[in-house]
């Protein structure tokens, strides 16, 4: 099973329509479970220290849902990045484990150190910087494309 916990919900129609289509389409391939955590509020312009109380927070959120057994994949800016190609192999040897694998997508102002040392693996979805809820359905289509390349599939144009 691979189970996505999320920090922030998909506020916007769009974002929403697309992870649900990403989401029906996965149900052929593999279980998929994602939780949506509230983030946390925050001013404008916070400070440093209320950053990291922030992150803090929505870490100890994350890490009570994450159980000891599970593979840990941490989006994170310092993550490796990967062609789809690659990214189907980490999305099978995953797929394959014992364990579930259960990837983390922080709120706007990332993940917490505890999150990141928990962590067995950190990917980066890219050098660009994504509003979260945009990440989170860049990460459902690359699942999806990865579970259609490994099948053998030819992925929709």
């Amino acid at each position: 099973m691979i189970h996505i916990i999320a920090v922030g919900r998909l506020k916007e129609t769009h974002y929403r329509q697309a992870a649900a289509e990403y989401e029906k389409r996965l149900g052929r391939f593999t279980a998929l479970k994602i939780t949506e955590l509230p983030d946390e509020k925050e001013p404008d312009r916070p400070s440093a220290a209320l950053e990291d109380k922030v992150k803090r927070a929505e870490g100890e959120r994350i890490l009570k849902l994450i159980r000891p057994r599970d593979r840990v994949v941490a989006l994170s800016i310092d993550g490796a990045q990967e062609d789809s190609v690659v990214f189907s192999q980490r999305v099978r040897r995953l797929h394959e484990a014992p364990d579930d694998a259960v990837f983390v997508i922080g709120g706007s102002l990332g993940l917490s150190d505890d999150v990141l040392r928990r962590a067995d693996e950190r990917l980066s979805l890219s050098s660009l910087t994504f509003p979260h809820q945009l990440a989170r359905v860049v990460l459902l289509e690359q699942l999806y494309r990865a579970f259609k390349i490994l099948a053998n599939e030819r992925y929709h144009k």
